[in-house]
Protein backbone atom coordinates (compact mmCIF):
# COMPACT_ATOMS: atom_id res chain seq x y z
CA UNK A 1 0.00 0.00 0.00
CA UNK A 2 1.45 3.35 -1.25
CA UNK A 3 1.06 6.46 0.94
CA UNK A 4 0.10 8.20 -2.43
CA UNK A 5 -2.49 5.86 -2.80
CA UNK A 6 -6.47 6.75 -3.13
CA UNK A 7 -6.64 3.82 -0.29
CA UNK A 8 -4.24 4.93 1.98
CA UNK A 9 -5.50 8.78 1.91
CA UNK A 10 -9.17 7.73 2.17
CA UNK A 11 -9.35 4.54 3.95
CA UNK A 12 -6.52 3.02 5.80
CA UNK A 13 -5.32 6.31 7.67
CA UNK A 14 -8.60 7.69 8.33
CA UNK A 15 -10.03 4.32 9.85
CA UNK A 16 -6.14 4.14 11.74
CA UNK A 17 -6.40 7.57 13.55
CA UNK A 18 -10.57 7.03 14.62
CA UNK A 19 -9.32 3.35 15.74
CA UNK A 20 -6.29 4.94 17.53
CA UNK A 21 -7.53 8.00 19.07
CA UNK A 22 -11.46 7.33 20.07
CA UNK A 23 -12.19 4.08 21.71
CA UNK A 24 -8.42 3.52 22.73
CA UNK A 25 -7.47 7.20 23.66
CA UNK A 26 -5.74 6.47 27.23
CA UNK A 27 -4.32 2.70 26.84
CA UNK A 28 -0.96 2.59 26.08
CA UNK A 29 -1.01 -1.46 25.22
CA UNK A 30 -3.97 -1.59 23.62
CA UNK A 31 -2.93 1.35 21.32
CA UNK A 32 0.52 -0.49 20.56
CA UNK A 33 -1.42 -3.79 19.73
CA UNK A 34 -3.65 -1.96 17.11
CA UNK A 35 -0.94 -0.45 15.75
CA UNK A 36 0.92 -3.76 15.47
CA UNK A 37 -1.89 -5.22 13.55
CA UNK A 38 -2.35 -2.38 11.41
CA UNK A 39 1.29 -1.85 10.43
CA UNK A 40 1.02 -6.03 9.49
CA UNK A 41 -1.82 -5.53 7.56
CA UNK A 42 -0.16 -2.79 6.08
CA UNK A 43 2.46 -4.96 4.72
CA UNK A 44 0.38 -7.66 4.11
CA UNK A 45 -1.50 -5.50 1.66
CA UNK A 46 0.84 -5.86 -1.36
CA UNK A 47 2.46 -8.54 -0.73
CA UNK A 48 0.51 -11.25 1.92
CA UNK A 49 3.32 -13.94 1.74
CA UNK A 50 6.44 -12.05 2.75
CA UNK A 51 4.81 -11.63 5.71
CA UNK A 52 6.11 -14.76 7.43
CA UNK A 53 9.55 -13.27 6.89
CA UNK A 54 8.52 -10.16 8.87
CA UNK A 55 7.35 -11.98 11.38
CA UNK A 56 10.41 -14.21 11.95
CA UNK A 57 12.46 -11.49 12.00
CA UNK A 58 10.76 -10.38 14.99
CA UNK A 59 10.34 -13.20 17.14
CA UNK A 60 14.00 -13.71 16.12
CA UNK A 61 15.64 -10.76 16.93
CA UNK A 62 13.27 -10.46 19.88
CA UNK A 63 15.54 -13.77 20.86
CA UNK A 64 18.38 -12.67 20.38
CA UNK A 65 18.09 -9.28 22.28
CA UNK A 66 17.14 -11.08 25.34
CA UNK A 67 20.16 -13.66 24.84
CA UNK A 68 22.39 -10.57 24.90
CA UNK A 69 20.75 -9.35 27.73
CA UNK A 70 21.34 -12.21 29.73
CA UNK A 71 24.71 -12.59 29.02
CA UNK A 72 25.25 -8.57 30.09
CA UNK A 73 23.50 -9.68 33.24
CA UNK A 74 26.06 -12.60 33.63
CA UNK A 75 28.84 -10.00 32.78
CA UNK A 76 29.44 -12.93 29.93
CA UNK A 77 30.99 -11.69 26.35
CA UNK A 78 28.58 -10.59 24.54
CA UNK A 79 30.33 -11.90 20.81
CA UNK A 80 28.71 -15.23 20.43
CA UNK A 81 25.00 -13.82 20.49
CA UNK A 82 25.88 -10.68 18.42
CA UNK A 83 27.84 -12.72 16.03
CA UNK A 84 25.00 -15.25 15.93
CA UNK A 85 22.41 -11.75 15.30
CA UNK A 86 24.23 -10.56 12.55
CA UNK A 87 24.97 -13.61 10.68
CA UNK A 88 21.25 -14.80 10.67
CA UNK A 89 19.42 -11.37 9.93
CA UNK A 90 22.26 -10.72 6.75
CA UNK A 91 21.77 -14.23 6.07
CA UNK A 92 18.04 -13.76 5.66
CA UNK A 93 18.95 -10.70 3.73
CA UNK A 94 21.17 -12.54 1.69
CA UNK A 95 19.02 -15.53 0.70
CA UNK A 96 16.68 -13.02 -0.75
CA UNK A 97 18.19 -9.86 -2.18
CA UNK A 98 21.75 -11.15 -2.95
CA UNK A 99 21.99 -15.52 -3.45
CA UNK A 100 20.38 -14.62 -7.02
CA UNK A 101 22.88 -12.05 -8.13
CA UNK A 102 25.53 -14.26 -6.25
CA UNK A 103 25.31 -17.43 -8.55
CA UNK A 104 24.46 -15.50 -11.77
CA UNK A 105 28.00 -13.27 -11.17
CA UNK A 106 29.56 -17.40 -10.41
CA UNK A 107 27.64 -18.85 -13.66
CA UNK A 108 28.98 -16.17 -15.39
CA UNK A 109 33.09 -18.08 -14.82
CA UNK A 110 31.68 -20.68 -16.93
CA UNK A 111 29.69 -22.52 -14.11
CA UNK A 112 25.99 -24.17 -14.88
CA UNK A 113 24.70 -23.81 -11.17
CA UNK A 114 21.03 -23.89 -11.08
CA UNK A 115 19.72 -20.36 -10.21
CA UNK A 116 16.27 -20.06 -8.08
CA UNK A 117 13.65 -17.77 -8.59
CA UNK A 118 13.25 -15.77 -5.64
CA UNK A 119 11.22 -12.62 -4.93
CA UNK A 120 12.71 -9.56 -3.27
CA UNK A 121 10.34 -8.98 -0.08
CA UNK A 122 9.31 -5.39 0.35
CA UNK A 123 11.59 -2.91 2.34
CA UNK A 124 13.46 -5.94 3.50
CA UNK A 125 16.74 -4.15 3.74
CA UNK A 126 15.09 -1.39 6.48
CA UNK A 127 13.26 -3.59 8.64
CA UNK A 128 16.19 -6.10 8.77
CA UNK A 129 18.76 -2.90 9.40
CA UNK A 130 16.00 -1.78 12.14
CA UNK A 131 16.03 -5.10 13.90
CA UNK A 132 19.85 -5.33 13.56
CA UNK A 133 19.89 -1.57 15.52
CA UNK A 134 18.00 -3.37 18.27
CA UNK A 135 20.16 -5.94 19.36
CA UNK A 136 23.59 -3.83 18.77
CA UNK A 137 22.02 -0.93 20.83
CA UNK A 138 21.12 -3.65 24.05
CA UNK A 139 24.75 -4.71 23.11
CA UNK A 140 26.43 -1.56 23.77
CA UNK A 141 24.04 -0.67 26.50
CA UNK A 142 22.30 1.91 24.73
CA UNK A 143 19.11 0.53 25.83
CA UNK A 144 17.23 -1.84 27.57
CA UNK A 145 15.97 -5.13 26.45
CA UNK A 146 12.34 -5.06 24.91
CA UNK A 147 10.29 -7.60 27.16
CA UNK A 148 7.55 -7.38 25.20
CA UNK A 149 8.07 -8.96 22.03
CA UNK A 150 4.45 -7.06 20.87
CA UNK A 151 6.46 -4.14 21.15
CA UNK A 152 9.65 -4.53 19.29
CA UNK A 153 7.52 -6.18 17.03
CA UNK A 154 5.54 -2.47 16.68
CA UNK A 155 9.26 -0.95 16.36
CA UNK A 156 10.25 -3.19 13.43
CA UNK A 157 7.07 -3.12 11.46
CA UNK A 158 5.90 0.47 12.38
CA UNK A 159 4.01 1.20 9.17
CA UNK A 160 5.12 5.15 8.77
CA UNK A 161 9.27 4.09 7.90
CA UNK A 162 8.15 0.16 7.35
CA UNK A 163 9.08 0.23 3.65
CA UNK A 164 11.11 2.77 2.75
CA UNK A 165 12.71 4.63 5.60
CA UNK A 166 13.75 6.57 7.50
CA UNK A 167 15.64 4.01 9.59
CA UNK A 168 14.96 4.46 12.98
CA UNK A 169 17.97 3.50 15.89
CA UNK A 170 16.13 1.70 18.17
CA UNK A 171 17.59 4.15 21.43
CA UNK A 172 15.96 6.92 19.67
CA UNK A 173 12.69 5.66 19.87
CA UNK A 174 13.15 2.94 22.85
CA UNK A 175 11.58 5.47 25.43
CA UNK A 176 8.48 6.22 23.13
CA UNK A 177 6.93 2.63 22.35
CA UNK A 178 5.22 3.37 26.30
CA UNK A 179 6.17 6.74 27.38
CA UNK A 180 5.16 9.16 23.94
CA UNK A 181 2.87 11.90 24.39
CA UNK A 182 0.45 12.92 21.59
CA UNK A 183 -1.22 15.93 21.40
CA UNK A 184 -2.61 18.44 19.09
CA UNK A 185 0.27 20.60 18.14
CA UNK A 186 2.56 17.40 17.13
CA UNK A 187 -0.97 16.11 15.18
CA UNK A 188 -1.26 19.20 13.26
CA UNK A 189 2.42 19.67 12.50
CA UNK A 190 2.49 15.78 11.02
CA UNK A 191 -0.26 16.45 9.21
CA UNK A 192 1.30 19.67 7.44
CA UNK A 193 4.59 17.61 7.18
CA UNK A 194 2.57 14.78 5.65
CA UNK A 195 1.28 16.82 2.79
CA UNK A 196 4.74 18.57 2.39
CA UNK A 197 5.91 15.10 1.47
CA UNK A 198 3.02 14.15 -0.40
CA UNK A 199 3.24 17.32 -2.71
CA UNK A 200 6.96 16.12 -3.10
CA UNK A 201 5.94 12.92 -4.46
CA UNK A 202 2.55 13.64 -6.32
CA UNK A 203 3.34 17.41 -7.90
CA UNK A 204 7.19 16.95 -8.45
CA UNK A 205 8.31 13.64 -8.50
CA UNK A 206 6.08 11.63 -10.69
CA UNK A 207 5.96 14.52 -12.97
CA UNK A 208 10.23 13.97 -13.11
CA UNK A 209 9.63 10.43 -13.75
CA UNK A 210 7.41 10.91 -17.09
CA UNK A 211 10.72 12.67 -18.77
CA UNK A 212 13.37 10.16 -16.64
CA UNK A 213 11.14 7.05 -17.34
CA UNK A 214 11.11 7.65 -20.95
CA UNK A 215 14.62 8.93 -21.44
CA UNK A 216 15.97 5.45 -19.59
CA UNK A 217 13.82 3.87 -21.75
CA UNK A 218 15.80 4.07 -24.48
CA UNK A 219 19.22 2.94 -26.19
CA UNK A 220 21.55 5.97 -24.72
CA UNK A 221 22.92 5.90 -28.60
CA UNK A 222 19.45 6.56 -30.15
CA UNK A 223 19.31 9.79 -27.66
CA UNK A 224 20.84 13.09 -28.26
CA UNK A 225 23.19 14.58 -26.06
CA UNK A 226 20.94 17.16 -24.26
CA UNK A 227 18.36 14.95 -23.85
CA UNK A 228 20.36 12.39 -22.24
CA UNK A 229 21.50 15.52 -19.81
CA UNK A 230 17.65 15.91 -19.46
CA UNK A 231 16.59 12.70 -18.73
CA UNK A 232 19.58 12.71 -15.83
CA UNK A 233 18.65 15.55 -14.53
CA UNK A 234 15.23 14.58 -14.43
CA UNK A 235 16.44 11.60 -12.54
CA UNK A 236 18.27 13.21 -10.14
CA UNK A 237 15.26 15.52 -9.14
CA UNK A 238 13.12 12.90 -9.10
CA UNK A 239 14.79 10.51 -6.79
CA UNK A 240 15.57 13.83 -4.14
CA UNK A 241 11.70 14.56 -4.35
CA UNK A 242 10.11 10.59 -4.30
CA UNK A 243 12.76 9.52 -1.37
CA UNK A 244 12.61 13.19 1.04
CA UNK A 245 9.08 13.03 0.17
CA UNK A 246 8.59 9.48 1.69
CA UNK A 247 10.07 10.66 4.43
CA UNK A 248 8.80 13.61 5.19
CA UNK A 249 5.40 11.62 5.10
CA UNK A 250 6.77 9.05 7.56
CA UNK A 251 8.01 11.75 9.81
CA UNK A 252 4.36 13.74 9.83
CA UNK A 253 2.90 10.49 10.14
CA UNK A 254 4.99 9.08 13.49
CA UNK A 255 4.08 13.08 14.76
CA UNK A 256 0.09 11.97 14.58
CA UNK A 257 0.55 9.29 16.53
CA UNK A 258 3.08 10.58 19.09
CA UNK A 259 6.45 8.95 17.27
CA UNK A 260 9.06 11.82 16.86
CA UNK A 261 11.91 10.06 13.90
CA UNK A 262 14.75 12.13 13.17
CA UNK A 263 15.32 14.40 9.87
CA UNK A 264 16.58 12.13 6.62
CA UNK A 265 17.42 14.59 4.62
CA UNK A 266 18.47 18.39 4.28
CA UNK A 267 18.43 20.13 1.29
CA UNK A 268 21.57 17.57 0.29
CA UNK A 269 21.77 19.64 -3.47
CA UNK A 270 22.65 22.96 -1.51
CA UNK A 271 26.28 20.68 -0.40
CA UNK A 272 29.46 22.01 -1.51
CA UNK A 273 31.23 18.51 -1.32
CA UNK A 274 30.39 15.35 -1.72
CA UNK A 275 31.03 14.88 1.64
CA UNK A 276 28.46 17.44 2.86
CA UNK A 277 26.31 16.05 0.45
CA UNK A 278 26.52 12.59 2.47
CA UNK A 279 25.69 14.75 5.74
CA UNK A 280 22.49 15.80 4.25
CA UNK A 281 21.15 12.90 1.92
CA UNK A 282 19.36 9.73 3.58
CA UNK A 283 20.96 10.80 6.97
CA UNK A 284 19.75 7.74 9.09
CA UNK A 285 21.76 5.50 6.28
CA UNK A 286 24.72 7.44 6.81
CA UNK A 287 24.19 7.66 10.36
CA UNK A 288 23.96 3.66 11.05
CA UNK A 289 26.62 2.70 8.77
CA UNK A 290 28.79 5.28 10.87
CA UNK A 291 27.55 3.75 14.48
CA UNK A 292 27.55 0.17 13.35
CA UNK A 293 30.13 -0.47 11.47
CA UNK A 294 32.74 3.27 10.88
CA UNK A 295 33.03 3.76 14.82
CA UNK A 296 33.46 -0.08 15.70
CA UNK A 297 35.86 -0.59 13.18
CA UNK A 298 38.02 2.38 14.53
CA UNK A 299 36.40 5.28 12.75
CA UNK A 300 38.88 8.04 11.83
CA UNK A 301 41.02 7.79 15.37
CA UNK A 302 43.76 5.34 13.70
CA UNK A 303 46.75 5.30 10.87
CA UNK A 304 45.89 6.91 7.23
CA UNK A 305 45.61 3.37 5.86
CA UNK A 306 43.26 1.82 8.39
CA UNK A 307 41.14 5.03 8.08
CA UNK A 308 41.25 4.56 4.12
CA UNK A 309 39.78 0.82 4.47
CA UNK A 310 37.24 1.72 7.12
CA UNK A 311 35.98 4.26 4.51
CA UNK A 312 35.77 1.56 1.79
CA UNK A 313 34.33 -1.16 3.40
CA UNK A 314 31.44 1.27 4.47
CA UNK A 315 31.09 2.59 0.61
CA UNK A 316 31.12 -1.14 -0.47
CA UNK A 317 28.79 -1.77 1.86
CA UNK A 318 26.20 0.95 0.93
CA UNK A 319 26.43 0.35 -2.12
CA UNK A 320 25.72 -3.07 -1.96
CA UNK A 321 22.88 -2.56 0.46
CA UNK A 322 20.96 -0.43 -2.12
CA UNK A 323 20.72 -3.95 -4.49
CA UNK A 324 22.41 -6.71 -5.46
CA UNK A 325 24.03 -5.22 -9.18
CA UNK A 326 27.71 -4.13 -10.15
CA UNK A 327 26.14 -0.94 -10.92
CA UNK A 328 25.65 0.03 -7.22
CA UNK A 329 28.90 -1.57 -6.35
CA UNK A 330 30.31 0.46 -8.55
CA UNK A 331 28.20 3.35 -7.73
CA UNK A 332 29.74 2.99 -4.25
CA UNK A 333 32.99 2.52 -5.21
CA UNK A 334 33.04 5.83 -6.90
CA UNK A 335 31.25 7.77 -3.97
CA UNK A 336 34.52 6.02 -2.02
CA UNK A 337 37.22 7.66 -4.09
CA UNK A 338 35.57 10.98 -3.92
CA UNK A 339 35.72 11.23 -0.25
CA UNK A 340 38.88 10.03 -0.14
CA UNK A 341 40.12 12.66 -2.38
CA UNK A 342 38.32 15.23 -0.69
CA UNK A 343 39.40 14.01 2.55
CA UNK A 344 42.82 13.50 2.03
CA UNK A 345 43.62 15.41 -1.40
CA UNK A 346 41.94 18.62 -0.83
CA UNK A 347 39.46 18.28 -3.77
CA UNK A 348 37.29 21.23 -4.01
CA UNK A 349 38.76 22.69 -1.08
CA UNK A 350 39.46 26.35 -1.37
CA UNK A 351 37.30 26.53 -4.71
CA UNK A 352 35.17 29.61 -5.52
CA UNK A 353 31.65 29.02 -3.66
CA UNK A 354 29.34 28.65 -6.70
CA UNK A 355 32.00 26.19 -8.34
CA UNK A 356 31.83 23.37 -5.49
CA UNK A 357 28.52 23.56 -5.80
CA UNK A 358 28.48 23.00 -9.44
CA UNK A 359 31.23 20.28 -8.68
CA UNK A 360 29.10 18.23 -6.23
CA UNK A 361 26.00 19.01 -8.37
CA UNK A 362 27.82 17.16 -11.45
CA UNK A 363 29.14 14.82 -9.38
CA UNK A 364 26.05 13.37 -8.06
CA UNK A 365 23.81 13.85 -11.23
CA UNK A 366 26.49 11.53 -13.24
CA UNK A 367 26.82 9.00 -10.60
CA UNK A 368 22.56 9.18 -10.43
CA UNK A 369 22.43 8.33 -13.85
CA UNK A 370 24.98 4.87 -12.66
CA UNK A 371 22.78 4.58 -9.75
CA UNK A 372 19.52 4.43 -12.69
CA UNK A 373 21.02 2.28 -15.26
CA UNK A 374 20.41 -1.39 -15.26
CA UNK A 375 24.24 -2.11 -16.93
CA UNK A 376 27.38 -0.95 -16.56
CA UNK A 377 27.37 -1.51 -20.63
CA UNK A 378 24.41 0.98 -20.55
CA UNK A 379 25.56 3.68 -17.73
CA UNK A 380 29.13 3.50 -19.91
CA UNK A 381 27.16 4.21 -23.07
CA UNK A 382 24.60 6.60 -21.50
CA UNK A 383 27.96 8.35 -20.15
CA UNK A 384 29.25 8.81 -23.18
CA UNK A 385 26.23 10.19 -24.82
CA UNK A 386 26.22 12.82 -21.97
CA UNK A 387 30.04 13.96 -23.05
CA UNK A 388 28.85 13.89 -26.83
CA UNK A 389 31.03 11.16 -28.07
CA UNK A 390 28.19 9.48 -29.71
CA UNK A 391 24.11 9.50 -29.81
CA UNK A 392 22.08 11.42 -32.32
CA UNK A 393 24.31 15.04 -31.95
CA UNK A 394 23.11 18.44 -29.78
CA UNK A 395 20.35 19.69 -31.37
CA UNK A 396 16.88 17.44 -30.32
CA UNK A 397 13.19 19.36 -31.16
CA UNK A 398 12.24 16.54 -28.65
CA UNK A 399 14.14 17.80 -26.06
CA UNK A 400 12.86 21.32 -26.57
CA UNK A 401 9.32 19.95 -26.31
CA UNK A 402 10.04 17.99 -22.73
CA UNK A 403 11.99 21.46 -21.65
CA UNK A 404 8.87 23.92 -22.77
CA UNK A 405 6.38 21.54 -20.86
CA UNK A 406 8.20 21.23 -17.86
CA UNK A 407 10.11 24.19 -17.52
CA UNK A 408 8.05 25.22 -14.70
CA UNK A 409 8.30 21.83 -12.85
CA UNK A 410 12.35 21.83 -13.07
CA UNK A 411 12.20 25.27 -11.81
CA UNK A 412 10.94 24.49 -8.71
CA UNK A 413 12.51 21.55 -8.50
CA UNK A 414 15.66 23.37 -8.53
CA UNK A 415 14.57 25.92 -6.42
CA UNK A 416 12.59 23.64 -3.36
CA UNK A 417 16.34 21.81 -3.33
CA UNK A 418 17.72 24.73 -1.84
CA UNK A 419 16.73 25.96 1.82
CA UNK A 420 15.41 28.93 0.21
CA UNK A 421 11.81 27.81 1.92
CA UNK A 422 13.03 28.33 5.36
CA UNK A 423 15.13 31.25 4.61
CA UNK A 424 11.87 33.05 3.87
CA UNK A 425 10.32 31.69 6.46
CA UNK A 426 12.15 33.13 9.08
CA UNK A 427 12.34 36.61 7.08
CA UNK A 428 8.84 36.47 7.39
CA UNK A 429 8.00 36.00 10.88
CA UNK A 430 10.57 39.41 11.59
CA UNK A 431 9.26 41.31 8.62
CA UNK A 432 6.96 44.40 10.61
CA UNK A 433 5.78 46.47 8.14
CA UNK A 434 4.85 49.80 10.31
CA UNK A 435 4.85 47.71 13.28
CA UNK A 436 2.08 45.33 11.98
CA UNK A 437 2.65 41.40 12.94
CA UNK A 438 1.50 39.48 10.03
CA UNK A 439 2.30 36.18 11.43
CA UNK A 440 -1.08 35.28 11.69
CA UNK A 441 -1.54 36.04 7.84
CA UNK A 442 1.52 33.87 7.01
CA UNK A 443 -0.20 30.89 9.28
CA UNK A 444 -3.26 31.12 7.08
CA UNK A 445 -1.43 31.55 3.45
CA UNK A 446 0.71 28.37 4.96
CA UNK A 447 -2.46 26.36 5.55
CA UNK A 448 -4.27 28.04 2.36
CA UNK A 449 -1.14 26.65 0.21
CA UNK A 450 -1.35 23.01 1.91
CA UNK A 451 -4.57 22.75 1.23
CA UNK A 452 -4.04 23.69 -1.96
CA UNK A 453 -1.25 21.41 -2.44
CA UNK A 454 -3.54 18.50 -0.96
CA UNK A 455 -6.49 19.17 -3.33
CA UNK A 456 -4.02 19.36 -5.98
CA UNK A 457 -2.75 15.94 -5.23
CA UNK A 458 -5.87 14.24 -4.69
CA UNK A 459 -7.05 15.23 -8.12
CA UNK A 460 -4.20 13.50 -9.98
CA UNK A 461 -4.48 10.59 -7.23
CA UNK A 462 -8.08 10.36 -8.45
CA UNK A 463 -6.69 10.22 -12.17
CA UNK A 464 -4.70 7.36 -11.16
CA UNK A 465 -1.80 9.51 -11.74
CA UNK A 466 1.08 8.06 -9.55
CA UNK A 467 4.18 5.75 -9.43
CA UNK A 468 5.77 3.31 -7.07
CA UNK A 469 8.02 4.83 -4.62
CA UNK A 470 11.56 4.57 -5.83
CA UNK A 471 13.29 3.32 -2.71
CA UNK A 472 10.46 0.43 -2.35
CA UNK A 473 12.94 -2.11 -4.48
CA UNK A 474 15.55 -1.72 -1.62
Amino acid sequence: MLFSSSTFLFIFLPVMLVGYYVPLRGMRQAQNIFLLLASLFFYAWGEPRFLPVMLVSILMNYGFGRWVHRRRFQCRYLTGPVAAAVGCNLALLFVFKYLTFTLESINALGLGWQIPVIELPIGISFFTFQALSYVLDVAMDKAEVQRSVLDLGLYISFFPQLIAGPIVKYSDVAQQIRDRKENWADFSTGCSRFLTGLGKKVLLANQMAVVADRVFALDPTALSTPMAWLGSLCYTFQIYYDFSGYSDMAIGLGQMFGFRFRENFDHPYASRTVTEFWRRWHISLSTWFRDYVYIPLGGNRVPRNVHVRNLFLVWVLTGLWHGANWTFLLWGLFYFLLLYLEKFHKLARGWFSPFRRLYTLLAVNFLWMLFRSDTLAYAGSFFLTMLGFQGTGTVDALCGLYLRENALLLVLALVFSFPLAPWLSKKLETFRPFGLDLSPLWDLLYAAGLAAVGVLCACYLVKGTYNPFIYFRF
